[in-house]
């Protein structure tokens, strides 16, 4: 899957073994904050019947290709589709445009086929979940030769050895289907709260100043095709501006994450969150305490590529000292009943 600052794959083990904890007969499972979906895409792969949602189009659609769409079913189909959009021969456009010329992002050579590519896949008339999988393929393609440190916020000053490589197309990993259908939607997660039909919610939403969609605004254009104006020496799209949300506010996210948990009706709440968040371990504890039982698994970590690099301006300059190399990830686990946890800290 795409690199993604936040990406919980180094956890998924312990959420994976968490969530069986809570439900060992399996049952339904909601990702409010699903991002990259990973999470979703390994329970499903465990049986349980997922429910995945995000705001941002880049992660519906990648939710709606690892958790809604059923391996069984569109594999074949995909694999015609992914061959076909592999003869594709490259024709610039505006992805070139923008983030291989006036940004750096893709080498222009694969940026021309990245811009092919997508305009035939807007043509092709695709059923929704063949298409999103058919864009993830691009995406994951596109992510493969990028020249970034893993953050759409800057580009290497010189090509990235990958991004000289050619683009090349590979069939997202689908799950099988399992025994009720798992789906994705786009919503607010404020407003889709209220409407969770799950025995279990899993929370990661934002939880500092860095925004999602400025992180990755490539891929929000890349799937949307709006071809929007930009701004920046990243060329970001110009919604980024206006597109906030109060999980990166310091004064906002805790009645933000107040109202979703009050709104969530479900047995059990499974939230994760960083060190580094605007919210302390005390904050998430006191704001879950009013669902019952609060029980905290802690996993120390490195930090993300970024950060470990230090901080450069954009000639390439090394501006800034490197801070602390690891921090730590939280899961808090809420129940009505006190639940043994084996890891719980």
């Amino acid at each position: 899957m795409i690199k993604y600052i936040g990406s919980k794959r180094a956890l998924l083990a312990d959420i994976a073994r968490t969530v069986r904890g809570l439900l060992p007969t399996g049952g339904t499972v909601c990702d409010l904050f699903s991002g990259t979906a990973r999470v979703g895409h390994a329970l499903k792969g465990e049986g349980f019947t997922v429910h995945a949602n995000d705001l941002n189009a880049y992660a519906h659609t990648l939710a709606t290709c690892y958790v809604q769409a059923d391996r069984d079913r569109w594999a074949d189909k995909a694999q015609t589709v992914i061959a076909e959009l592999a003869t594709i021969k490259g024709e610039p456009g505006w992805f070139t445009r923008a983030c291989c010329e006036d940004a750096r992002f893709f080498h222009p050579r694969n940026g021309a086929r990245i811009d092919a590519m997508r305009e035939r896949i807007e043509t092709m008339g695709l059923e929704p979940e063949l298409k999103a999988i058919a864009l993830v393929s691009l995406m994951e393609a596109a992510d493969r030769v990028d020249s970034t440190a893993g953050l759409q916020m800057a580009y290497m000053k010189q090509w990235a050895p990958r991004a000289l490589k050619d683009i090349e197309l590979r069939l997202p990993a689908l799950q099988p289907a399992v025994f009720a259908p798992c789906r994705a939607t786009r919503a607010d997660a404020l407003e889709m709260a209220g409407q969770v039909e799950a025995d279990l919610v899993y929370l990661d939403p934002p939880y500092n100043q860095h925004s999602y969609l400025a992180n990755y605004h490539v891929w929000e254009s890349l799937v949307l095709w709006d071809k929007p104006e930009t701004y920046g020496i990243a060329n970001k799209r110009v919604d980024v501006k206006t597109r906030k949300s109060p999980f990166n506010s310091r004064p906002g996210i805790r009645e933000a994450m107040r109202t979703v948990i009050e709104r969530l009706d479900a047995p059990n709440l499974i939230v994760s969150f960083n060190d580094e968040g605007y919210l302390s371990r005390d904050d998430l504890v006191a704001l879950l305490s009013g669902r019952g039982h609060v029980q905290v698994i802690e996993i120390a970590r490195p930090r993300y590529v970024g950060a470990r690099i230090g901080i450069h301006n954009p000639k390439g300059e090394k501006v800034g000292a490197v801070g602390r190399l690891r921090n730590v990830e939280y899961l808090f686990v809420a129940t009505a009943e006190p639940v043994t946890l084996a890891t719980a800290a």
